[in-house]
């Protein structure tokens, strides 16, 4: 149960945050979420099953709420709080703004870090080694420059750079970064020479951190590797920030994909990689495993043969329309279901036969009993191959499942026409609910996930059931409305339109009437469901004399920065973006004024996934326009309607150009889900 001692605690940090924010306001929501989360991390709803749905409104403070609830807790119950999040943007927030202010005023003292992916730092020993020996990546046909070697090295020795790819200043190219950046096994922390690498002065910091900040792929990819870099889930309490995308995040880790077609270069290489090792590591235990993989990958090889025959023979059929082939209820031709099991064993021996030679070559160059102009490009052949290998296994390992009488998986190839008709296999999993409670739900101390948009339609259920937490008897949910005045400061106008979305008039009718939706002297922002569609409004507009801002003709921050200047400088500007516009875009202020949502933003099961998920609802007897598609668009809705208004004192118009809303039952549904705007709907 939640102590006296520590309400009280809770309580004078909160008086000593609302004294030092500037321009604060009252939240009660903000309020009834410390509460809550506080009073489920102490146990009062269930000894044993913490776990809360929180669905926070913007501007409702959330992210101090959480630190308010949670560090006290973990503090006294010396737990680790485990902050993941889905959007870098959320992560700088929370480690350059809300954590150092929470620390400054709050009078706790605790340590705090970001946790990045081991790719994400440079090793600096290899930036030395490729200056001092410009030729040591002889097999690599892109080496990073010795300019840019030596630019890095110094900025890290005066402290200039902090030794990751996010800190620096210029970006660096994939090529050029991929030769320097840290791996497993050329910077092994046996070694002393990277003792003071990033990476590994990185994950120092892990160890007396209370504070841990993550993204969603490493949260997972620790959990499935056992806890090797956080702390194991049961002394971990995990705040799920961003949760509506877990489901999907979950979904990309555990899926697979693996190329199937093995060019006469790479087996070239791959043969005479194996000749070095024998040449490089003469002792008798290195030698058997170099002799191992040459014949583990000659059988993988020779195994992998019928399944590129059985594409080679179907390839006009399965790729006449579609540069992809689902297999119609994940079932495998039988050429690829007979191979399966085989494929999985061999690929899976071949990582361990290169675990061991990464090994023995990472001892030898320890040892110095060979020369690092030779060790080091083997390491990077090695690792080159091993990620193969593991592609293969994840891949092989997931076809060798066998399906049941509900459907589980999504498996479908590829052919790219313009790479020699390069095939690929793909494998992904239809739900990762069973997976996310196994790893994570059940095992957790405590979980508190929260986001702006967790309801669908005003129900918490499909998240329920998209996270596996159905049936968990101790959860608990929270709705905590944002405190804006949406109905005095925001108004939702639906204009009169005489074509239906999905006719192919409804281009024409937008490019007719959207100028008299649009203010020339402010900031706009138009939604659109379709790139297409956009290119073809944009193109007619600007033939009319209207200027725009669009998504893809620059970056993105290139287009924001460009769109601040133009509406502080009283020019007004348009800016215009599809779904990935929808979210996660701040615009404050004179910034956005006026909203402009052209479409439903309905997504079109055209993916082999999506296709894969509404064929298991309606094997189920389900609907899956009504269980999958409305949901996922009211969630989208409310999320582009959230671009408006993102501080107390912003105000403005949203437009919305599809009558569906109020045509169509689930219209009126995703209608009435939206925030309390003042309504227009012209008849």
């Amino acid at each position: 149960m939640l102590t006296d001692a520590l309400k009280n605690q809770i309580r004078d940090i909160h008086q000593q945050l609302k004294s030092n924010l500037t321009n604060y306001q009252p939240r009660p929501g903000q309020n009834k979420m410390v509460a809550e989360i506080a009073n489920t991390l102490a146990g009062s709803y269930h000894s044993y099953d913490r776990t809360l749905l929180v669905e926070a409104g913007t501007g409702t403070g959330k992210s101090l709420a959480y630190l308010m609830a949670a560090i006290p807790f973990a503090l006294k119950q010396k737990k680790t709080l485990v902050i993941a999040t889905a959007t870098v943007a959320l992560q700088e927030q929370l480690v350059q703004k809300d954590l150092p202010f929470f620390l400054k005023y709050s009078g706790l003292k605790f340590e705090f870090c970001l946790v990045k992916g081991r790719q994400r730092y440079a090793c600096i020993e290899k930036i030395r080694q490729q200056l001092q020996q410009p030729d040591l990546l002889p097999l690599f046909q892109s080496t990073a420059p010795a300019s840019l070697l030596q630019q890095l090295l110094s900025n890290w020795q005066q402290r200039h750079w902090l030794g990751d790819r996010d800190s620096l200043k210029e970006p660096v190219a994939d090529e050029h970064w991929y030769a320097i950046a840290s791996d497993p096994a050329h910077c092994s922390k046996a070694n002393p020479v990277h003792h003071q690498c990033p990476f590994h002065l990185a994950r120092a910091e892990i160890e007396g951190s209370t504070v841990l900040v993550v993204n969603h792929a490493l949260l997972l990819a620790d959990l499935d590797a056992g806890s090797q870099i956080l702390p194991p889930p049961a002394d971990c309490i995990y705040v799920i920030d961003e949760a509506h995308h877990l489901p999907d995040s979950g979904r990309d880790f555990f899926s697979a994909h693996a190329p199937l077609s093995f060019p006469a270069q790479y087996l070239e290489k791959l043969k005479k990689t194996t000749q070095q090792l024998a040449g490089v590591l003469p002792q008798h235990g290195a030698m058997t495993e170099v002799l191992k993989l040459d014949e583990l990958a000659s059988d993988f090889l020779k195994q992998l043969k019928p399944v590129q025959h059985q594409i080679e023979l179907n390839q006009h059929h399965w790729f006449a329309k579609e540069p992809h082939y689902r297999f119609a209820d994940a079932v495998l031709p039988e050429t690829f279901a007979s191979n399966a099991n085989r494929l999985a064993e061999l690929s899976g021996k071949a990582l361990s036969a290169i675990e061991k030679l990464q090994q023995f070559l990472s001892e030898a160059a320890t040892e110095h009993k060979v020369a690092t102009k030779l060790v080091l490009p083997l390491q990077f052949e090695l690792t080159a191959i091993e990620h193969r290998f593991e592609q293969q296994s994840e891949l092989w390992r997931l076809y060798s499942v066998p399906q049941q009488k509900h459907v589980n998986q999504a498996r479908w190839v590829t052919q790219d026409q313009k790479e020699h008709q390069q095939s690929s296999a793909y494998a992904s999993p239809l739900s990762v609910s069973f997976l996310l409670d196994d790893l994570l739900f059940s095992q957790a101390f405590a979980t508190v996930l929260c986001s702006a948009t967790l309801t669908t339609l005003n129900s918490f259920d499909y998240i329920k059931q998209e996270l596996g937490l159905s049936l968990h008897q101790g959860l608990q949910t929270l709705k905590v409305d944002s405190p804006f005045d949406y109905q005095n400061k925001a108004s939702l106008l639906l204009p009169k339109m005489q074509t239906d979305p999905s006719s192919d008039a409804f281009t024409d009718e937008l490019i007719a009437k959207l100028p008299q939706y649009m203010d020339k002297k402010a900031g706009n922002l138009l939604l659109f469901a379709s790139y297409w569609q956009m290119q073809k409004v944009v193109e007619a507009l600007r033939a009319k004399g209207w200027s725009f801002l669009v998504q893809g003709e620059a970056s993105r921050q290139s287009l924001l920065e460009l769109h601040a200047l133009k509406v502080k400088a009283g020019e007004g500007s348009i800016l215009c973006g599809t779904q990935s516009f929808s979210e996660g875009l701040d615009l404050p202020g004179a910034l956005l004024t006026n909203l402009v949502i052209t479409k439903l933003p309905f997504a079109v099961p055209s993916s082999p996934l999506e296709e894969a998920l509404s064929e298991a609802i309606t094997k189920r007897g389900g609907n899956p326009f009504l269980q999958m598609t409305v949901p996922a668009t009211a969630r989208k809705l409310v999320q582009a309607c959230g671009r408006l208004l993102r501080q107390e004192k912003d105000h403005g118009r949203i437009v919305i150009l599809d009558r569906r809303l109020v045509t169509k039952t689930y219209g009126k549904a995703m209608l009435n889900a939206l925030p309390p705007f003042s309504q227009t709907i012209e008849e």
